[in-house]
């Protein structure tokens, strides 16, 4: 709700902003990935999909590839090759939408919640191939382990539309960021994104009410389980015959985890609303 997707596309001349100007170079080559997959056309061949509908070759940073060999580096058999867009996984998806963005010739990567439905192979992949990328990468991510590991900086939202640039990753943020640093009860299993905070909302002169020290204890648990249901989902949609199998019980298991992620964020943002509330009423 801070505004991160609005900020990624306004910087990318998608979304006009309200007020001002985004001046973009004249040599930049921007590729958007695309969290919601709706760029795929589930007629398509996952080869298709990856050489635009023509011949048997990709080129990836300026060498060609022939697309079977491509594909091996997403954890695609080759057999996969002729398979229909629409029969694969969500976890399939995913990764084809990353072999997709990183076969397009571009200096600027554009990524909104790319994380999501990858599993740890996949997403060690990413990593690599980020650490690799010559360009510039712009993310949006509640992961804040991903973050840890693959950004230079972090862009925060302080609120009333004020944005903040961090050196390093979202633990070097936190360190700068005083007010906004976890608990030690949390360590492992902390949220993974600071919320939007209303700097005049919390002043040491307020009290938490006896439902916010409920909500405080019993967020933690509530957010475990919402992340192990998280992960039972993810493991069932990695199913790869679910959808030609099943195609209603795949819609209902993906329309299941989009849910889970959405209770998860909210979870975890009023847990570190709250958390940040009594620290500041206990420090004052």
């Amino acid at each position: 709700g801070a505004g991160k997707t609005t900020l990624l596309n306004m910087l990318l001349n998608v979304w006009a902003p309200d007020t001002g100007e985004v001046r973009l170079g004249t040599n930049l080559a921007p590729v958007i990935l695309d969290q919601r997959r709706e760029t795929l056309d589930p007629e398509q061949t996952v080869a298709q999909s990856l050489t635009g509908g023509s011949g048997d070759t990709v080129t990836v940073a300026g060498q060609s590839r022939h697309v079977v060999g491509y594909m091996k580096d997403f954890s695609f058999r080759p057999e996969q090759a002729r398979t229909p867009v629409g029969a694969l996984s969500g976890g399939e998806r995913a990764r084809l939408t990353l072999a997709r963005a990183f076969a397009r010739p571009s200096n600027l990567l554009a990524l909104d919640e790319p994380t999501n439905d990858l599993d740890l192979e996949t997403l060690d992949l990413f990593q690599e191939l980020l650490a690799d990328y010559p360009g510039t990468v712009l993310l949006v991510s509640h992961d804040r382990d991903f973050l840890d590991r693959v950004v230079t900086s972090v862009i925060a939202s302080e609120g009333n539309g004020r944005w903040v640039e961090y050196a390093g990753g979202y633990t070097d943020m936190l360190t700068q960021r005083p007010a906004a640093a976890a608990s030690p009860a949390m360590v492992g299993r902390q949220p993974r994104t600071a919320p939007r905070v209303n700097a005049g909302a919390a002043t040491p002169s307020r009290r938490m009410s006896y439902n916010d020290h409920r909500a405080l204890e019993m967020l933690p648990a509530r957010i475990t389980s919402l992340q192990a249901r998280i992960d039972v989902l993810t493991s069932a949609l990695a199913d790869p015959d679910l959808y030609a199998r099943d195609a209603a019980q795949f819609n209902n298991t993906t329309s299941a985890l989009a849910a889970a992620r959405d209770e998860l964020i909210a979870a975890e943002e009023q847990w570190l609303s709250l958390e940040m509330l009594r620290e500041e009423i206990d420090g004052a």
